[in-house]
């Protein structure tokens, strides 16, 4: 037997309710990411307070030159932490991928192509080739033997015949036999 269906009322009430936790779940992150991030400004970022004199001045941003230059070498480490775990992890999926030893080899299609469509694909579309496969080819000088030039010019089957008929003919061809 087959499973009841659901009514699509009670599918469609069910619906909006998972809807409605769902929102008021995501309202409830959003509240607390931004009273993390204001705690977190709070802690790491002190108010500011910009010095009177010169010379005040002068050691302020170099304290803060300072604290930058800090901020970007860990961010250069991290970035490279970053680069080269995913390195690993596309070294590691290479791995497993040949130990499970199933490839998928793709369907080949039929492509009907020219061969100078095929040089073009291959080198590219900067290079130009044209290949003309005749201009490469021998010229050859066709001979006629003599034998072919004599059955060639048999002529008119008719006249042949009419010169053999008769008496003249019979002779004609004993004539030419010896």
């Amino acid at each position: 037997m087959s499973e009841k269906k659901m009514p699509s009322s009670r599918r469609h009430y069910l619906k909006s309710l998972m809807l409605s936790i769902a929102k008021g779940l995501l309202e409830e992150e959003a509240k607390e990411n931004e009273q993390e991030r204001i705690r977190w400004m709070e802690e790491n970022c002190p108010p500011l307070s910009l010095p009177v004199g010169t010379q005040q001045l002068m050691e302020f941003l170099k304290e803060l030159h300072h604290k930058i230059d800090v901020i970007d070498e860990e961010r250069y480490d991290l970035e490279n932490k970053v680069n080269k775990s995913t390195k690993e992890i596309e070294d590691l999926n290479i791995k497993v991928i040949d130990l499970k030893g199933k490839f998928k080899k793709p369907t080949l299609r039929k492509v009907r192509m020219s061969a100078d469509a095929m040089l073009q694909a291959l080198l590219g579309s900067k290079h130009k080739v044209s290949m003309d496969l005749r201009a490469n080819l021998k010229q050859v000088k066709k001979e006629v033997k003599e034998e072919d030039k004599e059955l060639r010019n048999v002529g008119d089957w008719r006249q042949n015949i009419e010169d053999k008929s008769g008496m003249d003919g019979r002779k004609k061809m004993f004539e030419s036999e010896s």
